[in-house]
C-alpha cells in the first residue's frame, strides 16, 4: 500500500511537470541550462528566506506558540516575497545573456525569445519548489503507519500531491507573466502576480481544512494559467488551429471570413499543388547535363 500512495502521489504532483520538460524543454540544450539556473535561483531564495526565520525563531520566545505560529507565517510572507525578488534578479541576467546571445549570433538574433525564457524559468521555479514542499511527505507515505488512523484525514498525501501541481503550473503561469510585466513595464501585473502568490502561501495554512485551501488554490492556478495563455500571445485563433483540421467543403462561408483557417488552408493548398505540378513538368522537359 506504501508503494502504490509513493507512486500514485509522486505521478500526480509531477507528472505534468515531467511531461513539459520532456516535451518542450529537454529538446534544446540552451533551456535546459536555462531551467538548471533558475532551480538555482529559487535555491537561494529558500536559503536567505530559512535564515531569516531560523534567526527570528531564536531570538523569540519558543514557549510562545502564539508568537512562534505568528514567526511560522511571517517566514512564509518573507520566502514569497524573496522568490518574486530573485524571480526579477534571474530576469535581468537572462535579458543581459540575451543580448550577448544577440550580439555573438550569425543573423544578430536571439536563439531564444524572451517568452521562452519566461515559461523555462518559471517551470525551473515550480518543479524546484515542488521538489522541497512535497519530498518529506513522499518519503513518509512509504511507511511504516497508516494515515488518518488517530481520527486524521485521510487525504493527507493525495491532497499534498494534488496542491503541488497546483504549485508547479501557478510558477510556470507566474513566470511567463512576471517577465512580460517587466518587459512592459507594467507594475499592476507584477503586484497582482506577488499578490497571487502570497494569497496562494496563505492558503495552506488553511490545512487540514482541505476544502478551504485546495479549491480556492485550484481557481487561482485556472485564473493565472488564462491571463499567462494570453499574455504569451494566444488567442482562440491558436485554439481552433490546435483543433483537428475540418473539411473546407463543410464550411461554405470559411473562405469569406479573412484570416480564418479555411479561408487560407485551401488556396495556399492548391497554389503549392500548382506549384509542384510546374516543376515536375519543368524538370522532365531538361536534358541532362553532359560532363
Amino acid at each position: 500500500m506504501g508503494a502504490a500512495v509513493f507512486f500514485g502521489c509522486t505521478f500526480i504532483a509531477f507528472g505534468p511537470a515531467f511531461a513539459l520538460f520532456l516535451l518542450t524543454v529537454a529538446v534544446d540544450p540552451l533551456r535546459v541550462i536555462i531551467l538548471v539556473a533558475g532551480a538555482f535561483f529559487w535555491l537561494v531564495s529558500l536559503l536567505l528566506a530559512s535564515l531569516i526565520w531560523f534567526i527570528s525563531v531564536h531570538l523569540s520566545d519558543p514557549e510562545d506558540s502564539k508568537l512562534q505560529y505568528g514567526l511560522l507565517v511571517f517566514g512564509a510572507a518573507v520566502s514569497v516575497l524573496l522568490q518574486e525578488a530573485f524571480r526579477f534578479a534571474y530576469f535581468k541576467l537572462l535579458k543581459k545573456a540575451d543580448e550577448g546571445l544577440a550580439m555573438i549570433s550569425e543573423d544578430g538574433r536571439s536563439p531564444i525569445s524572451l517568452k521562452q525564457m519566461a515559461y523555462v524559468s518559471g517551470l525551473s521555479f515550480g518543479i524546484i519548489s515542488g521538489v522541497f514542499s512535497v519530498i518529506n511527505i513522499l518519503a513518509d507515505s512509504i511507511g511504516p503507519g497508516i494515515i488518518g488512523i488517530h481520527g486524521d484525514s485521510p487525504y493527507y498525501f493525495i491532497t499534498s500531491a494534488f496542491l503541488t501541481m497546483a504549485v508547479v503550473f501557478l510558477h510556470t503561469f507566474w513566470g511567463v507573466i512576471f517577465f512580460d510585466a517587466c518587459e512592459k513595464r507594467r507594475f499592476w501585473s507584477l503586484g497582482l502576480v506577488v499578490a497571487s502568490h502570497l494569497i496562494t502561501s496563505g492558503l495552506t495554512f488553511l490545512n487540514p481544512w482541505y476544502e478551504a485551501s485546495l479549491v480556492p488554490i485550484y481557481i487561482i492556478t485556472v485564473s493565472t494559467g488564462i491571463w499567462a495563455f494570453f499574455t504569451a500571445g494566444g488567442s482562440l485563433r491558436t485554439i481552433l488551429l490546435c483543433l483537428p483540421c475540418k473539411d473546407p467543403s463543410a464550411s461554405s462561408q470559411a473562405g469569406d471570413v479573412p484570416g480564418s483557417l479555411g479561408g487560407r488552408w485551401k488556396p495556399s493548398l492548391q497554389g503549392k499543388e500548382e506549384e509542384n505540378s510546374r516543376v515536375m513538368v519543368y524538370s522532365a522537359l531538361q536534358v541532362p547535363v553532359e560532363d
